[in-house]
């Protein structure tokens, strides 16, 4: 996992994030990720926790991958039909 340093941060400013974690109930380590993954989460709105998407995200994705409707290849019912068809010959 990749690490970040922030450098310079003010005298005031760590007080204050110190003073978070313990009300937190967290290390500074621990307060630190969970501002860092709700800022990531607020910006980046693809970006879905534990790996999943909603089906906004998807169609979204899938309209960049794919600009243009699939029309070659065949039909789902097509396949449906044929499988359906082969157990209903093997029975």
């Amino acid at each position: 996992m990749p690490n970040l340093s922030i450098k310079n941060v003010p005298k005031p400013v760590v007080e204050k994030l110190r003073q978070n974690a313990a009300a937190n109930n967290r290390s500074l380590q621990d307060e630190l990720m969970a501002l860092v993954c709700r800022a990531a989460k607020e910006s980046a709105p693809t970006q879905v926790e534990s790996g999943w998407m909603t089906i906004e995200q998807l169609r979204a994705e899938s309209e960049i991958a794919y600009p243009e409707p699939v029309t070659t290849g065949p039909l789902a019912v097509d396949i449906i039909r044929r499988e359906r068809d082969a157990k209903s010959a093997n029975s």
